[in-house]
């Protein structure tokens, strides 16, 4: 046995007698933690190869699914067999392998899906999460060390990128936007700017819910088609505009509410501030401006929710080289960029923060 075996033996070894129960519990925990990072990639191949899909009608073999996806076999099986231990597959007594109800959601047509999510995780985000140490260091995008470019531009050339990303966002949006629309009230917007707001689907849910309203989708042009075919499936084309621009630039006028969902956590402070003040130069004294937003706690502590919140964080950081923020944060950089922040509606994960033009 070499020594990494002997090191993942110890999780499930018996308890040390050099070390008290608890001390060995902590042991146990952080090696688990550690090694996790094999279970985000077990799902990503699972998301990447289809298996989910393949799965929808019914359990198969190993065999029969290395065939359909040009896989080994064997080495399918025992992915297949480590899923199991996580919940995502099951094996029958014959062993054929089905999805559990877990597993559904990777497929492509789950109403709740996380297949592109997982894929972008386990693919894109996994060579940037390799260098956090650089981001830590510099206060840096790990991204742009590795591809050289600044913000969303490794998209541009990249269309299967552009579209696994996108997807994911229209998968996370998913999670928000009930909370989001119970938390504001929409029903005073005649028209709605969504600014970066990807193929628009919390757009399209807040139209849904107020049949009065009309939208503006504005977003960079690799997400117009997917945008498109999303408010056509909804059956909502003709109440919405697509418009392809850059905010840092200059954004639709003349709209009553301005949405911002997950736009500034992707850019520092001086970038956020250049947004900002585009949206303040397209909006008049009664235009409400919201930005659609997870707020950090002022401390953070040992908790499944502050975790999230920490990962998140995180992940800008490496991703983009910018940050989630907390109330205070906020309100500083929306009045830096000449606005006051008026309220916030707390929506589940994320807030809806609303905020007016300064006078």
């Amino acid at each position: 046995m070499n020594s990494e075996d002997q090191i993942a033996d110890h999780s499930s070894s018996s308890p040390n007698k050099a070390n008290p129960p608890r001390k060995q519990q902590m042991v146990e925990t952080l090696l688990e933690m550690i090694s996790g990072s094999w279970i985000a990639q077990a799902i990503a191949v699972t998301a990447e190869l289809g298996l989910a899909d393949l799965l929808s009608a019914g359990p198969r073999s190993s065999a029969d699914l290395a065939e359909q996806t040009q896989t080994d076999a064997s080495s399918l099986q025992r992915l297949l067999r480590a899923l199991t231990t996580i919940d995502i597959c099951r094996e029958l007594d014959d062993g054929r392998f089905g999805m559990t109800e877990m597993g559904e959601l990777l497929r492509a047509d789950s109403p709740d899906s996380l297949r592109c999510w997982s894929m972008w995780w386990g693919k894109y985000l996994w060579p940037v999460w390799g260098n956090l140490r650089y981001s830590v260091n510099t206060g840096r995008s790990a991204r742009t060390l590795l591809t050289g470019t600044e913000g969303f531009k490794h998209l541009e050339n990249d269309p299967a990128a552009a579209a696994t990303f996108n997807q994911a966002l229209v998968e996370l949006t998913r999670l928000t936007t009930s909370g989001v629309i119970r938390a504001y009230d929409f029903s005073r917007c005649q028209l709605i700017v969504d600014v970066g707001g990807g193929y628009g689907e919390l757009l399209s849910a807040i139209l849904a819910a107020n049949p009065h309203a009309r939208g503006i989708l504005f977003d960079l042009a690799h997400t117009t088609e997917g945008a498109k075919r999303h408010f056509e499936q909804a059956g909502l084309s003709p109440r919405c505009e697509f418009v392809v621009g850059d905010f840092f630039q200059s954004i639709p006028q003349g709209a009553d509410a301005y949405v911002l969902k997950s736009v500034i956590h992707d850019w520092n402070d001086d970038k956020s501030r250049e947004i900002l003040t585009t949206c303040r130069d397209a909006m008049s004294d009664d235009t409400r401006l919201l930005l659609v937003e997870r707020v950090m706690p002022q401390r953070l502590e040992v908790s499944a929710s502050h975790q999230s919140a920490a990962r998140s964080d995180l992940n800008m950081l490496v991703a983009l080289g910018a940050q989630e923020r907390t109330e205070t944060e906020f309100r500083n950089l929306l009045h830096s960029a000449g606005f006051e922040l008026t309220r916030i509606f707390p929506a589940g994960i994320v807030s809806v923060l609303e905020a007016s033009i300064r006078k």
